[in-house]
């Protein structure tokens, strides 16, 4: 081990135990490769920020260890019409500041995450009004049919209405802009969990929320979150008993895991579909050597790029085969997924040369590249090798890999010329990838709202309506299969893979790994030695 490694691994060491001396044995020590961004739940749709914030905050509708449906701060709903819902709410729940739950909660909720700032709006672009019946009952009206309803609720966290006035939290901390609010750093939910200590980048302190109206099933009265940015460090970390959970494992380090005496990983496949997204709306690139026009707009470049990509190359040599292929901006496990549609196009250098040649390309050009390398299992790694790849056809790549606290808020203004992002269907059905990536971007009803390239087909709109309005299971996947092939057959993004979770654990530990990578403190246990 190099000196710098060994002083950092130190550094930490000292940092960790000086955090965690004095932890009960009802105390869990989580470690990931980045920090959740910000403690408000509607200011970034990000998975870990989502996993992180819903242990303080509530949606009405939640979600099993299964993925199934259950009941959250509503108790029960109903579809009263086509377009109209209602819900019926839990009573005698409260706030963490004692204020209780109400439905001018939910009213709120649903206007705050349509309002300036929010990265929630698609969760709602779908809703024509939200009415209050009474204290403890409201109506969802949809602009049309809305069959999986419930299922879009689930990401959509309760704050307290009367907490966010008194705080000037009104509106979503907006990520883009770098504006702040007292939601950024404290909680106020109604969850089984509450933020005792944020010091972003450094560490997040959960506490057990004493007057929870749940059950909780695990023994955690302390949760110590620290994000450690160094895979090895992380991994030494566990090792040394220092952390107790850490995600994600290297895929290098697997068994390195396995073969220690306290330690374990826990594997299984992951809902998130990697992929690649480039500008198809601006007549020039941001970042590019090209000038007076925008190469991505024709099909043949971006067909080119596909082509070029060895995705089984990443998959072996990145990946270390913990992976999956895809072609479709959805995976296994995902409801309208079709194993019929998900074959790529072969991967063929000379193929995509001659694309970019037809296309007026043939000497190549140059573009940036944005990535992460902190957010998704070798996210940077990834992009080094699809840029050796696209070298191959004489394309150029700039790549600025950063930090997902940099990087996030520059992608989501769009100021990018090609870009990596990773998406799980928080409903678990197709509809929510093809209204949230690939409709034509509306900023007022936040309808395609991380398609970041403004990749745009009227017809894949018009379907995406359609498929949110349709009950019969078999017309619904025929349309849905459509619009796959619209957006296939004109390469509107670059899918890569399905990456594989892997989490440390230290065997003392019991916890549920769910496959959409959520992390609920409520189901860990700490066991006795």
């Amino acid at each position: 081990m190099k000196f710098k490694q060994k002083m950092l691994l130190a550094l930490v060491g000292t940092a960790l135990t000086a955090a965690f001396s004095g932890a009960s044995a009802q105390t869990v020590r989580i470690a990931n490769q980045g920090d959740s961004l910000s403690l408000d739940p509607h200011s970034l749709n990000e998975s870990l920020q989502l996993s992180t914030t819903g242990n303080a905050y509530e949606p009405l509708v939640d979600l099993d260890k299964k993925l199934n449906v259950v009941p959250g701060l509503a108790t029960s709903w109903k579809q009263m019409s086509p377009t109209l819902w209602r819900f019926d709410l839990r009573k005698n729940v409260k706030f963490y500041d004692g204020t209780p739950f109400t439905a001018d909660d939910v009213l709120f909720t649903m206007a705050r995450i349509a309002g300036d700032g929010s990265d929630m709006k698609s969760y709602s672009n779908d809703f024509k009004e939200v009415r209050k019946i009474d204290s403890h009952t409201v109506e969802i009206e949809t602009k049309t049919p809305l069959a999986i309803l419930p299922q879009v609720l689930t990401q959509v966290m309760i704050m307290s209405k009367k907490w966010c006035e008194e705080n000037n939290a009104t509106r979503p901390v907006d990520r883009r802009k770098g504006i702040e609010n007292t939601a950024s750093f404290k909680t106020n939910g109604t969850g089984p969990f509450h933020v005792r200590e944020r010091q972003p980048g450094v560490r997040t302190t959960f506490v057990r929320n004493p007057n929870y109206w749940g059950k909780i099933e695990g023994n955690v009265r302390e949760a110590i979150f620290t994000p450690i940015a160094s895979p090895a460090t992380r991994v030494a970390a566990l090792l040394s008993g220092e952390i107790d959970v850490m995600e994600p494992v290297p895929v290098q380090d697997i068994a390195r895991v396995n073969s220690n005496a306290s330690t374990r990983a826990i594997t299984g496949p992951e809902l998130r579909t990697i992929f690649l997204g480039m500008d198809q709306k601006r007549d020039e690139l941001l970042f590019s050597s090209v000038k007076g026009k925008n190469p991505f707009k024709d099909k043949r470049v971006r067909q080119a790029f596909y082509q070029a990509i060895d995705i089984e190359g990443i998959k072996k040599t990145v990946m270390r085969d913990a992976s999956r292929p895809t072609a479709l901006m959805v995976g296994p496990g995902i409801n309208g997924w079709s194993a019929e549609q998900d074959k790529r196009l072969p991967y063929d250098v000379e193929a995509a040369k001659k694309l970019m040649a037809d296309a007026g390309y043939g000497s190549g050009f140059e573009v940036t590249m944005n990535c992460p390398n902190d957010r998704y299992v070798n996210d940077a790694q990834i992009c080094q090798a699809v840029a050796a790849n696209l070298a191959r056809i004489n394309v150029k790549i700039n790549l600025q890999a950063e930090t997902k606290g940099t990087y996030f808020p520059k992608i989501l203004r769009r100021d990018t010329s090609f870009y990596m992002l990773g998406w799980t269907p928080s409903t678990y059905d197709a509809h929510n990838a093809l209204n949230a990536l690939m409709r034509c971007p509306d900023d007022k009803t936040g309808a395609g709202q991380f398609n970041l390239g403004s990749y745009c087909n009227a017809k894949l709109d018009d379907l995406t309506v359609k498929i949110g309005a349709e009950t019969d299971k078999a017309k619904r996947d025929a349309m849905i299969k459509e619009a796959f092939q619209i957006h296939s057959d004109e390469v509107g993004h670059l899918p890569l893979h399905q990456q594989s979770l892997a989490w440390g654990v230290n065997k003392k530990i019991e916890i549920t790994q769910r496959a959409d990578n959520y992390m609920p403190f409520k189901w860990i246990t700490v066991k006795a030695k």
